[in-house]
């Protein structure tokens, strides 16, 4: 069964099934730390340098199989590649569990960087229920479910881990995922009718034969300079917001999974209502230029905050600026046709993937030089203040593409 242009079902369904997929991922946030200590013997410092090479193994799995995936998206249908990625992710998670030294951790990266690859298929069946005009809306739901698995996931992986040990998270991850595959399998419809279907053509199914074929739209480019910028900064996050804060301000699991909580509630309730209520208002141009303004400040926010309470108060206009994120991925889906919308997001993430390739190690390195005994001064939130950095560039250059991006829009409608 195909769901239907701007189908609501389907974007519920498609909602639910991130969801639950954020839920598994938010499990471990809190409890990884401690498992890498376990498992290698180190300090925080130490950990957050294993921790770059895991996030390195994952984001370069992303990059390598993320075309490919959006590839067959396109040739095959968005549902039976979607479900697949989620099977597979529940494999993941059980190694992780189950790992007994520091290099199944890397095993179970591996897995999960190319099951996450399925990131192009979902932002493509996104873009196959929704008009041109309710794409930026429609993104936001991606980022409403991303928020609201980080408000279940880390409160949840946060009490399993205090009380049932380091690696219970993980096998409720599992159990998340092949229920989520479940759900798809029994409940998701496929929004890519064959007659809007494309051969699969090898060439194109990698990260240099993709950008290759969208070489044809230039606009393309300098887009993909800005979200390069942007990744680059928002990876800071991941790669070290537990170290930073544990760190900092002394917190344990518990503390990291609140915290992690909270943002995600913030997220969530910002990418629900700004992409919709906004956008509309102010033009998606000045969603994105306010967005990454208002990141970048949050950024310096969170490198310089001295206390528990202000780095929570810095959340509030990161989760504001999120309304940047979406809105950008709608800008990009108006420069393409619909049968390249799986090869136009598979692009995109393998982008974004090639930048976490970079951006964790050198956010960890940031933070574990700056936290270490030879540092020059003692900095925990260097990170964060070079991802200030990014964002900032990135608003420099989506400015200067304003003309190119409006005279692409024009040619494609």
């Amino acid at each position: 069964m195909t769901a239907p242009q701007g189908s609501r079902s389907a974007l519920t369904f498609i909602f639910l099934t991130m969801l639950i997929d954020t839920m598994g991922l938010g499990l471990i946030i809190p409890v990884m730390p401690g498992l890498i200590r376990e498992l290698t013997g180190q300090d925080l410092s130490g950990a957050a340098h294993w921790a770059g090479g895991l996030f390195f193994t994952y984001a370069l799995m992303q990059f390598l199989f993320a075309p490919l995936v959006g590839n067959l998206s396109d040739r095959f249908g968005r549902r039976p590649v979607l479900i697949l990625s989620l099977a597979m992710l529940g494999v993941d998670y059980i190694v992780m569990g189950l790992s007994g030294g520091i290099g199944w951790l890397f095993v179970g990266r591996t897995l999960s960087g190319m099951a996450g690859a399925s990131m192009p298929t979902v932002t493509a069946y996104i873009a196959d229920v929704s008009p041109p005009e309710k794409r930026a809306a429609n993104f936001g739901l991606i980022g409403a479910a991303f928020g609201a698995g980080f408000v279940l996931g880390p409160a949840l992986g946060g009490f399993v881990g205090e009380y049932f040990g380091l690696r219970a998270p993980f096998f409720a991850a599992a159990g998340l995922a092949s229920a989520n595959a479940l759900f798809g399998f029994f409940v998701l419809k496929e929004s890519l009718p064959p007659e809007r279907r494309r051969k699969f053509e090898l060439w194109r199914a990698n990260p240099l034969g993709s950008l290759a074929a969208l070489k044809r739209y230039p606009a393309l480019t300098i887009l993909f300079g800005v979200l390069v910028l942007v990744r680059l900064a928002h990876d800071s996050l991941p790669a070290t917001w537990s170290y930073y804060a544990m760190l900092k301000f002394g917190w344990g699991p518990r503390d990291v999974a609140l915290s992690l909580s909270a943002i995600g509630a913030l997220t969530a309730i910002t990418y629900a209502l700004l992409p919709r209520f906004v956008v509309p208002r102010i033009g998606e141009s000045r969603a994105v230029h306010i967005g990454l303004a208002l990141t970048a400040l949050s950024f310096i926010g969170y490198a310089f905050a001295t206390q528990a309470w202000m780095f929570y108060a810095w959340m509030i206009p990161f989760a504001v600026g999120g309304v940047g994120g979406p809105t950008l991925n709608a800008i990009l889906s108006h420069l393409v046709p619909h049968d390249e919308q799986g090869e136009l997001q598979g692009a995109i993430s393998s982008i974004g993937s090639l930048t976490s390739v970079v951006s964790p190690l050198v956010m960890t390195n940031l933070f574990g030089f700056f936290t270490g005994p030879n540092a020059p001064v003692h900095f925990p939130g260097a990170s964060f203040f070079a991802a200030s950095l990014f964002e900032l560039a990135a608003l420099a250059l989506f400015v200067l593409a304003a003309p190119a991006r409006t005279h692409a829009t024009e040619k494609v409608t």
